[in-house]
């Protein structure tokens, strides 16, 4: 499937922005032009069932190959969240960008903290502002609006159809590309044991303090230090 991108500036280098479920190339709406004035040609995705892509089936391998369809080989960076994360991993070894930044990537979500399940996800459809905010303090009001507007366009379908990641290990066996794994300090899916086993495969790990799962939204100064190196 060829999906919807948008693009921030002109620059000789190229990078990828892949977003998370629920959410579509807004949600880089800071992280995006920062690149750009880099010295980045940022393009993000909205992935099938998010923004303006289109829709169909659901899995893992499939966001994996609208990636490989839609986006140029060879980037000098690309940065996933999330689910993006996870679709990113499954399609780096055809896409090959020099560097692959991994936020809080869904590899592994079967915390035993957190009620987490597709039936939860897909009912997040319905939230209201007030939830998007209270879950999310650290939040400006235009990423809360955002987020509105997402989950509006959003097809719910996508978490049902990713039922099969729940409670699965999809931590790659190696960081096929010169690879960071960016997690939250608050997250949800990782602790020091994961850390270490990422560190094993030959990921470098990185930990925002304070942030929660998005990472660039929660605390984008943060995201951006964290990044250092690496862009």
């Amino acid at each position: 499937m060829q999906l919807n991108t948008r693009t921030w500036g002109e620059g000789d280098r190229v990078a990828l922005l892949i977003h998370g479920i629920m959410a579509d190339h807004r949600t880089w709406r800071k992280v995006g032009p920062a690149l750009a004035e880099r010295g980045y040609r940022v393009i993000a995705v909205d992935l099938r069932g998010h923004g303006a892509s289109g829709r169909g089936e659901y899995r893992p391998e499939l966001f994996a190959d609208d990636l490989v369809e839609t986006l140029p080989s060879g980037a000098e960076l690309a940065i996933g969240h999330s689910l993006g994360a996870l679709s990113l991993s499954l399609a780096a070894e055809r896409l090959r960008p020099a560097r692959a930044v991994y936020s809080d990537p869904a590899w592994n979500v079967n915390s035993p903290q957190e009620n987490v399940s597709p039936e939860v996800f897909a009912q997040f459809k319905a939230a209201t502002r007030e939830m998007v905010a209270e879950l999310n303090p650290r939040w400006e009001e235009e990423d809360v609006d955002i987020e509105l507007a997402t989950l509006g366009l959003w097809d719910e379908k996508t978490a049902l159809g990713l039922a099969a990641m729940f409670g699965s290990d999809l931590v790659p066996a190696k960081a096929v590309v010169p690879s960071l794994v960016q997690l939250a300090e608050a997250s949800f899916l990782y602790d020091a044991a994961e850390a270490a086993r990422l560190e094993a495969r030959g990921f470098e790990v990185r930990t925002v303090k304070g942030a929660g799962h998005t990472i660039h939204r929660d605390d984008f100064d943060g995201f951006m230090a964290s990044l250092d190196g690496w862009i």
